[in-house]
């Protein structure tokens, strides 16, 4: 297909791909779909290999927040039954962490629900960056703390977090549809944050709740723009007790084609295939590991996850191997960039240089249309019915009750 072959072309050279581009992906057929796949897959083999990186999140506040995000269990005036908690102790999370990097995990991800930490806040994250270096030499640490104000982001690096997680979620026309405490400017404004003091930034999406392609294509690209590392994509849960409880509008196949279409638009970043893929993805699961090379291990924030010890299964079944603590996970020009002051300074083409390319705590991590459909053009080019959705599986939403926060195990 000359539409694949362009694509897989201008990944391998880090090349955006144009808007009619990466439209006509999601509008590919499910007759299509498997070279789909083969094509994204050759673009993430080349800067990824079959390296699997593997996360593992801690959350340190559940619940009791202020914000009214609609995809998100830990909501104000939420009914949906999560364990709800204050902050953690240092020594607790470093416990719950450790659970993690046991299963082969590489970085930790310390999250906390709320609009934005205190000053008091982060001291209390510093003490508990600090707790889990200690125990665990060569750990990478993601904070995922909401909306920062000025100075935060400089005083978490300087405690030692590696990288900092704020998700733009959703377009920047729809997201005033979604949360109404706080803008898609702001969310903007704390990734910009954490990449001026030289955080990592990691930024992703949330599909699956009632956007567009053409919304999805505009958070993509707006991703490019701001140039983090790592883009976790997230696929809704539905929690009962939320405003998009109803909300089932994807199937395996429409997942696959999301992350391809983020694979060819940022080619060389750490794709995350991040909370909903055991709910939305289910037994196709191994096949968006040709298109992503980072996934969380075990639970989510609120949510349950697929158990730990069938994460390492299924890596190896399909072929892939876990990412080692002493394996660089991007590429050497991005790995530089992000060494030397933060990945947002790219000059030659890397993931966010695009000319023409178009904030919460991350909580999304809990969180179809026919070939030819769009003015663009599909693959094929012909027009097709969008698939149907198929039943909603509330039968695979289950809240979590172990781990952080709780007396029980966790399943990493």
């Amino acid at each position: 297909m000359d539409l694949l072959n362009t694509l897989v072309d201008k990944g391998l050279r880090r090349e955006l791909p144009t808007r009619e581009e990466a439209l006509a992906v999601l509008a590919t057929s499910d007759d299509e779909l498997l070279d789909v796949v083969t094509a994204a897959g050759k673009v993430r083999r080349h800067w990824f290999g079959r390296r699997v990186k593997l996360n593992y999140l801690v959350n340190l506040k559940s619940g009791l927040c202020p914000e009214d995000c609609s995809y998100c269990s830990q909501r104000l005036g939420s009914s949906t039954g999560i364990l709800k908690y204050t902050w953690l102790k240092p020594e607790q999370a470093s416990e719950a962490a450790a659970a993690g990097l046991a299963g082969g995990a590489k970085r930790v991800c310390l999250v906390a629900s709320g609009r934005g930490p205190t000053d008091r806040d982060v001291d209390r994250v510093a003490g508990t960056i600090k707790a889990i270096k200690e125990q665990n030499e060569g750990v990478e640490v993601c904070a995922c703390l909401g909306l920062l104000s000025d100075g935060q982001a400089e005083r978490l690096r300087e405690a030692g977090a590696d990288a900092y997680n704020h998700n733009l979620n959703t377009s920047e026309s729809t997201y005033g549809d979604i949360t109404t405490t706080h803008t898609y400017a702001d969310r903007v404004d704390t990734v910009n944050k954490a990449h001026a003091a030289g955080l990592s930034a990691c930024s992703g999406l949330i599909a699956g709740m009632g956007e567009s392609d053409e919304d999805l294509v505009d958070v993509v690209y707006s991703l490019r723009e701001l140039d983090p590392d790592s883009v976790p994509v997230n696929f809704l849960i539905p929690v009962e007790g939320t405003p998009l409880a109803k909300e089932w509008n994807l199937t395996p196949q429409r997942c696959l084609r999301i992350l391809a279409m983020v694979r060819f638009v940022c080619p060389d970043v750490e794709v995350r295939i991040a909370g909903g893929r055991e709910v939305h993805l289910r037994t196709m699961q191994p096949l968006a590991l040709h298109l992503a090379n980072s996934i969380f291990l075990g639970d989510y924030l609120t949510t349950e996850g697929q158990a730990g010890k069938a994460d390492l299964e299924m890596i190896a079944d399909a072929g892939f191997e876990v990412e080692g603590a002493d394996e660089v996970t991007l590429p050497q020009h991005r790995a530089h960039a992000a060494a030397t002051g933060g990945c947002g300074s790219h000059q030659d083409g890397g993931c966010g240089s695009g000319a023409d390319a178009d904030a919460g705590c991350g909580a999304g991590a809990d969180a179809d249309a026919g070939c030819g459909s769009h003015a663009g053009g599909g693959v094929c080019g012909t027009a097709a019915s969008a698939p149907a959705v198929s039943e909603p599986r509330t039968d695979l939403v289950a809240v979590r009750r172990r781990g952080a926060g709780t007396d029980l195990a966790p399943n990493a």
